[in-house]
């Protein structure tokens, strides 16, 4: 599932209450190592997987076995992931949380501006980790999170109803893609050629075509939806959804559902949610036709462009935080962690010798999706704001708006930048 989009509200509000965590004057800075042995090898271990009926035995186990090697007393605690992130910040704020915490990379530079966080930049080392996933661990260039697992936002197509279609190769550009859905469509019995977001709560997927079509959508630190390159990626959008060859009303869920039903040709995911397709699916054997697909580009020498998703680790400063700091290497990149993780959870390791293991490589699914969504991730421009999903949700009534005909997609983005430059003031 893609966690980071479970609780859009309550993302927003833990935005605004770390902007009230946030230190009102900068940390002090020293050149002593915030992972500088202190002797402590006790610590704890904050995780919202802990909580989760699909991970918490499996990583209770791992927990158990890192403890009983070191020889070291983890304390563990975990929350609701929609309630995860509040119950972080305050903790934070009151000096309580110490050790490793798990976080979605969504969060880093929110958690990031408190202050709080240890630099993790001799960590990276540490391990082959794959330089898409140690990007998506960065705020303004430092390693606050080391990778635990990483993929990112992606076209999942139906080979059996491209099959049907007569199309024999993946859309590489945009074009191509255009063809494709019209050749889906042409299949009637109410398949959806593409299961894309069309409601607000996760229209934020809309960054990823703004990037194809050439827009940078923040640059130097300044948002620039609205540029001619954003313009056009929303005409080419309403397009679409004038023919029908996308459908209205439809949010993560609603596609995994419909896709599950096997009437649709696309819809867009984190690795995750194959499970979840799959688990509702009629036919048996959907797992076999799920094929994933890099975003096409508008031109044929761009390269492919996804937004990131995963999970990460960090390190509280303060006591314990060396013995927390070795955890964390242990839990992302040791080969038995990563096969066990991988076999009971079906998410990715973030190494390349973990996504080089047999267990893995056999996995035809993930193997697919790493070569051509995970490979080419980068962290959603707006995170790098205290009011990101504030942000978002400007956005994505934009493009709503303009998809519903209320405004010109020119007037959607204008309007929408406005109040998303308030938003960063």
């Amino acid at each position: 599932m893609s966690v980071s989009r479970r609780n859009f509200l309550a993302i927003a509000g833990a935005a605004a209450l770390a902007a009230a965590c946030a230190p009102s004057t900068p940390a002090p800075t020293t050149n002593e190592d915030p992972l500088k042995d202190d002797g402590v090898k006790d610590f704890s271990f904050t995780a919202w997987s802990l909580n989760e009926a699909s991970t918490k035995d499996v990583l209770a186990s791992l927990v158990n076995n890192y403890s009983t090697s070191a020889s070291a007393k983890i304390a563990t605690s975990s929350y609701p992931y929609n309630d995860y992130l509040n119950q972080v910040l305050l903790q934070m704020q009151g000096g309580t949380l110490t050790g490793a915490v798990q976080v979605d990379v969504a969060w880093l530079a929110t958690l990031a501006a408190t202050g709080k966080l240890a630099d993790l930049s001799t960590l990276a080392g540490a391990a082959d980790y794959t330089p898409a996933s140690l990007g998506i661990g960065k705020v303004n260039g430092k390693q606050y999170g080391i990778p635990w697992t990483s993929a990112g936002i992606g076209l999942i197509g139906n080979k059996d109803l491209l099959d049907k279609a007569g199309v024999s190769t993946e859309p590489k550009t945009i074009a191509d893609f255009e063809t494709t859905l019209r050749a889906l469509k042409g299949l009637g019995n109410g398949v959806v050629p593409w299961a894309a977001m069309t409601k607000v709560d996760q229209l934020k997927d809309f960054i990823a075509w703004m990037w194809a079509f050439g827009s940078p959508v923040v640059k130097d630190g300044k948002i620039v939806v609205g540029d001619d390159a954003s313009v056009e990626a929303l005409v080419w959008y309403k397009k679409l959804y004038d023919e029908k060859l996308i459908a209205p009303d439809v949010n993560r869920f609603d596609a995994r559902a419909l896709f599950a039903q096997g009437k649709v040709g696309f819809y867009e995911d984190a690795i995750g949610g194959k499970g979840a397709v799959v688990k509702a699916a009629t036919d048996k054997s959907l797992a076999d036709k799920l094929l994933p697909v890099s975003r096409p580009v508008k031109n044929a020498s761009d390269k492919p462009q996804h937004l990131a998703w995963g999970h990460a680790l960090v390190v509280l400063q303060g006591t314990g935080a060396a013995a927390a700091s070795r955890f964390v290497t242990a839990l992302t990149s040791s080969p038995s962690y990563n096969s066990e993780w991988f076999a009971k959870t079906g998410l990715p390791p973030v190494t390349k010798a973990g996504l080089s293991a047999a267990p893995v490589k056999a996995d035809a699914f993930t193997a697919a999706f790493t070569g051509a969504i995970g490979d080419y991730v980068s962290a959603d421009p707006f995170w790098i704001y205290p009011k990101f999903a504030q942000i978002q949700s400007a956005l994505a009534n934009g493009v709503q708006s303009a998809l519903i005909g209320k405004a010109s997609p020119k007037d959607a983005l204008a309007d929408a930048k406005k109040q998303m430059d308030a938003l960063t003031s």
